[in-house]
């Protein structure tokens, strides 16, 4: 077993999550047992554990879990613990929210750049609420998000950053959600899935998965995110998959801006063109990629240690056809998930195909 979690210490006094697993059912007790961090990517990273352990024969069935807590303290005391997934001395003096103001500076760059318009981050916007709002799981399923609000600032959608220069590049409806969540999924091998009494037509499976890590001491380049594009490459190679096959992605939005860098990331678009994949509507349910359908974590929530998991849930139940008022139209054959942890300096990519 192993637990993604970033922040269990600061947010709920506890760590040693490992021992926190075994506690939830007296059947796993003595099993092996451990937590995995690596920031936002944790859940990510708890799931290499569990491929590495199958791969190398030490197991044949594991359980992959990943939990936040982060509701316990004021906004600007979570923001401060949040910020320990950047390079804490030299980048939390930012902003009281410091990744807020890192990913502002990421838009502030795409917008010179590359084009990018608060119009093309508020279809995004729009569009993870959205989703959200026909995913009964979802943090924000009551919370509506047009367009027009979402591209625009004011009252109902403040910039609120204190940082001055980068404040106007930055709104509240740009934001994943600060939310407590958990996930869990059961990881096998084939033999593991016949010990399970399991069909094959019941699971997918992961045929492309990498892990990649930037220099925290070192900013990324505002306008890619390198880091995630070596993941992806290495994933797309070891499945002997096409990008053009994918048929539903569930990628990390930590802010909008971060889901169109994703589709050039991992080579859905040249640099700039993500955002023309969200101007044709790419994106969306009915779009030749659909992303994200169930809010991302703009509409549905981000549970930091919880979501790398999730994304793989998210995948499955799509390929599975169960979920519901967001089902696609027809159950993909192959999918995509991208979990990224801190400013792109941890990334877990995987490439999933559907078992019939």
């Amino acid at each position: 077993m192993w637990i993604g979690n970033f922040c269990g210490e600061l947010f709920s006094s506890q760590g040693h999550l490992g021992a926190a697993v075994v506690g939830s059912n007296e059947g796993l007790y003595n099993k092996p047992s451990m937590r995995v961090e690596g920031a936002c990517a944790s859940g990510g990273l708890a799931t290499a554990c569990a491929l590495d352990a199958i791969q190398a024969g030490s197991a044949d069935i594991a359980l992959v879990v990943g939990a936040e807590v982060q509701t316990t303290v004021p906004a600007r005391t979570g923001g401060d613990y949040l910020a320990r997934a950047s390079h804490y001395a030299r980048q939390r003096g930012i902003d009281d929210f410091t990744f807020p103001a890192l990913f502002a500076r990421r838009i502030r760059a795409c917008e010179a750049e590359l084009g990018y318009t608060r119009q093309d981050l508020g279809a995004l916007s729009a569009k993870a609420y959205g989703n959200a709002n026909k995913n009964p799981n979802a943090h924000m399923v009551n919370v509506q998000m047009d367009k027009a609000t979402a591209s625009s600032s004011g009252d109902n959608n403040p910039c609120f950053l204190g940082n001055e220069e980068l404040r106007p590049f930055i709104r509240l409806s740009d934001c994943s959600q600060v939310s407590d969540g958990g996930a869990a999924m059961v990881v096998v091998s084939e033999l593991g899935l016949e010990k399970l009494g399991k069909q094959k037509h019941e699971a997918i499976e992961i045929i492309g998965f990498s892990q990649a890590t930037g220099n925290l001491y070192v900013d990324s380049d505002p306008t890619s995110m390198a880091t995630t594009a070596a993941a992806a490459d290495r994933a797309f190679e070891l499945s002997g998959v096409s990008r053009d096959q994918i048929g539903v992605a569930e990628v990390h939005d930590c802010f909008t801006v971060t889901e169109m860098l994703m589709m050039e990331a991992l080579g859905f678009a040249s640099r700039g063109g993500g955002a023309a994949m969200v101007r044709e509507g790419a994106l969306e349910i009915g779009g030749r990629l659909p992303c994200n359908t169930g809010g991302g974590l703009v509409g549905f929530g981000h549970p930091v240690g919880a979501t790398g998991v999730k994304q793989f849930l998210e995948v499955f139940r799509q390929m599975k056809g169960q979920c519901m008022d967001y089902q696609l139209s027809s159950n993909p054959e192959f999918g995509i998930t991208a979990n990224m942890g801190g400013d792109d300096k941890t990334a877990v990519v995987s490439i999933l195909k559907n078992c019939q």
